[in-house]
């Protein structure tokens, strides 16, 4: 009996799975997008009142009160720009954390690669992450917003980079959750600090001041400051008199590279913990 176009129950190939079961992921992504404000009177205006909160609560704070609006030119901007990129690897890994316990029903009755289920939170996240791109863009365009071929270039890669660095992290975790909740914990203070260890409310020059140079470096590699310094050249910087690329921070070309590198290695270790955790889900669910 040829058995060679069957799969053994429970193997897989990991997160290259992914492309093989493009149309199960879509329809995972549809039922997180339908059901994420099921009975809910606002529905997606949700996705626009948080993050307009959140900005109204950090610019009263850090431009109204502690005055950065007098040094940074158009604060508003660089702010906003700052915190939806944030915004959005919160919402990617905190999603991609909880997947697998959140679809525990699916998990327990059938076979079907378990990655799914973190990509699909991720990629659930950026589609709700795009109505506040369109604020932003909105209010870069009625600033005389004027980007290069290269600052577009810029926010692609940005978006890639914080979706694998979520898609690292959240593999990690999501693996760990199912065993030990306490990883809901570690994740939820990582959140927490993602938009202070990143130049959101602040610029990157104070840091420079505050810190020696290998701590500054090791600040400048981390994948959300390139993400937030990325999107500030892409949106912010050409709605200024700054000339391109004079906001960027030094040495950045080498940081990015130690960022991507950083990623790569995430995101192995983060498939083989998944994979070290995922032959028991069934049972710890």
């Amino acid at each position: 009996m040829d058995l060679s176009e069957y799969d053994v129950p429970g193997r897989g190939n990991g997160i290259l799975d992914v492309f093989r079961w493009r149309y199960l992921l879509s329809v995972l992504i549809r039922k997180g997008t339908a059901t994420r404000y099921r009975n809910s009177v606002l529905g997606w205006v949700w996705s626009y009142v948080k993050p307009g909160m959140q900005f109204v609560i950090y610019y009263f704070v850090m431009g109204v009160i502690l005055q950065f609006h007098r040094d940074v030119e158009n604060f508003a901007v660089y702010l906003f720009s700052g915190v939806v990129i944030v915004n959005l690897f919160n919402e990617a890994f905190g999603n991609a954390t909880s997947s697998i316990t959140d679809n525990r029903a699916l998990v327990r009755k059938i076979y079907l690669p378990r990655e799914l289920f973190p990509v699909a939170a991720i990629v659930g996240a950026f589609i709700h992450f795009l109505p506040q791109l369109a604020i932003l863009l909105l209010v870069c365009i009625l600033l005389g917003w004027a980007p290069s071929l290269l600052a577009l270039a810029g926010v692609l890669g940005a978006f890639l980079l914080v979706m694998f660095f979520a898609l690292g992290l959240g593999l990690f975790f999501a693996g760990l959750n199912v065993r030990f909740r306490d990883a809901q914990n570690f994740v939820e203070l990582i959140r927490m600090f993602s938009t202070w260890t990143s130049p959101v409310l602040y610029t990157w020059m104070l840091v420079k001041d505050a810190m020696p140079d290998w701590a500054f470096f090791a600040y400048s590699a981390n994948p959300l400051t390139i993400a937030v310094e990325l999107f500030h050249a892409g949106f912010w910087e050409p709605t200024t008199s700054l000339a391109h690329g004079s906001s960027m921070i030094p040495h950045f070309g080498t940081a990015l590279l130690v960022a991507l590198a950083f990623c790569l290695v995430l995101l192995i270790v983060g498939q083989t913990v998944f994979r070290r955790f995922e032959r028991t889900f069934a049972q710890d669910l």
